[in-house]
């Protein structure tokens, strides 16, 4: 039997106090929505149905380039269970149905196949335990444990209410049987909802089996209704990256001061200080240490390289044993070879470095290619943009550029040639030889010094 997924996204979120829709908002790097989506997709699915509502055309917006969902919208607030029947019509008839959540992000895919198990042939609930459930519909079972109905908590008398099972809303079953409890379902209740549970109280009463299960940790069904939730949920999420990293011998100076907003993949004896942030597709090769206050999105970095503190690195490629920092920002298109060193308050964008090349004091490096073990001194910087096109300049081998020397591209710097510093070069060197080209110095004898005027 094929499995499809309805993933109800529809809520208003009211206390996020956010013109961002609730599932829009981002943890760790991607929104609920997508985390939901993803988890979904990882069970092999063959359709995924997002039910939206509040903020509908944003919510599709964020997903437009995404033709594998399909969408359902509810129009009115009416209730979970009028949220599911809003996407059947778009089900498989033939189909095992799991209803997820756009706004619990932390589900795993093992919680998940375990409940879509234990459906087959049956309806089944994902319910957990907690020592104060209000709030959440509460498990009501019958003196031999079985499970009867759900009761929400506004509906529940003082006793139900001192259950500590409670619903955790993720259920499985056939899509033929769920339309046909769906249908029966009434809002005769106190929130004049139609609720999802109540198709637990029809399974009974037609003799199916219902049956339950629970995640391995509470937390992956918590779900994210204020800012407070959404940040504790973050610093779950990081904490889990954090223990799987030190699991595989990564050193993080403090687990708790460490972000992934991605996927982070390490060698072996990696060292990652604290206040790191890493987003996107970050690869640290065997040996690379990352100083503290650094942020790294979408780089691979080779083996023996050291990142020095408050370092940034965008879309860039860094090879083994470089220098990087401190204070040094790699922009896109950034790729260095071996044994460079790039340090404070030099920044390189769109440029190629060779191997053994230095930048180390208060440079710009934009559309270059540097060839291997050249000195680019202090002050230098790459002239690349006349206003309108970029231009690129090629630094050959083993050239040596002066402090505050300015490359106006598109010009090429020979091999050997050495740069007077404080020149402004805008024509091609020849190899070998050093070129000045800076105005000559002159002393005006009978200049003073302009006088503060009184009064």
């Amino acid at each position: 039997m094929s499995l499809n997924v309805i993933v109800l996204a529809a809520g208003q979120g009211k206390r996020m106090h956010s013109d961002l829709p609730k599932v829009l908002h981002p943890l760790a790097g991607q929104s609920l929505l997508g985390r939901v989506i993803d988890t979904a997709r990882s069970l092999e699915a063959s359709k995924i149905v997002v039910v939206y509502g509040h903020g509908g055309d944003r919510v599709r917006k964020a997903f437009e380039n995404d033709t594998t969902l399909a969408w359902a919208e509810q129009k009115e607030q009416l209730g979970t269970g009028h949220a599911v029947m809003q996407a059947l019509p778009l089900v498989d008839k033939e189909a095992a149905v799991l209803v997820l959540y756009g706004d619990v992000p932390l589900i795993r895919a093992e919680s998940l196949h375990k409940l879509v198990k234990a459906s087959w042939g049956a309806l089944a609930v994902m319910t957990a335990i907690a020592e104060d459930a209000t709030g959440y519909g509460r498990i009501v079972r019958d003196a031999s444990g079985r499970m009867l109905r759900i009761v929400e908590q506004k509906d529940a008398t003082e006793s139900e209410r001192a259950i500590r099972e409670w619903n955790t809303g993720f259920l499985a079953a056939s899509a033929e049987r769920l339309s046909n409890w769906l249908s029966r379902v009434r809002n005769e209740n106190a929130q004049k909802e139609y609720y999802l549970t109540d198709i637990i109280g029809l399974a009974v009463a037609d003799g199916i089996v219902v049956r339950t299960t629970q995640p391995a940790q509470v937390w992956e069904v918590e779900g994210v209704n204020s800012r407070r939730q959404l940040a504790e949920l973050e610093r779950i999420h990081q904490r889990e990256v954090a223990n799987a990293l030190l699991e595989k011998g990564v050193t993080l100076a403090d687990p708790a001061r460490f972000d992934v907003r991605g996927v982070l993949e390490c060698g072996r004896d990696v060292s990652i200080d604290v206040n790191c942030v890493f987003e996107g597709a970050v690869k640290l090769g065997d040996r690379v240490r990352i100083g503290p206050n650094c942020v790294l999105k979408n780089v691979t970095i080779e083996a023996g390289t050291e990142v020095n503190p408050f370092s940034l690195l965008e879309e860039a490629t860094v090879g083994a044993n470089c220098r990087i920092g401190p204070y040094a920002r790699l922009r896109p298109g950034a790729v260095l070879s071996d044994e460079v060193h790039i340090g404070n308050f030099v920044e390189v964008k769109n440029s190629n470095v060779g191997s053994g090349s230095k930048a180390n004091h208060l440079a710009y490096i934009g559309d270059s290619d540097v060839g291997s073990k050249a000195n680019i001194g202090a002050g230098t910087i790459t002239c690349n943009y006349d206003g309108v096109n970029k231009h690129r300049t090629i630094i050959e081998d083993e050239v040596f550029v002066g402090s505050n020397s300015t490359l106006v591209a598109p010009v090429r710097i020979a091999k050997g040639s050495y740069i007077g510093a404080g020149s402004i070069i805008s024509k091609d060197t020849p190899p070998g030889q050093l070129t000045v080209a800076r105005a000559k110095q002159v002393t005006i004898p009978a200049w003073k010094p302009p006088v503060k005027k009184k009064g």
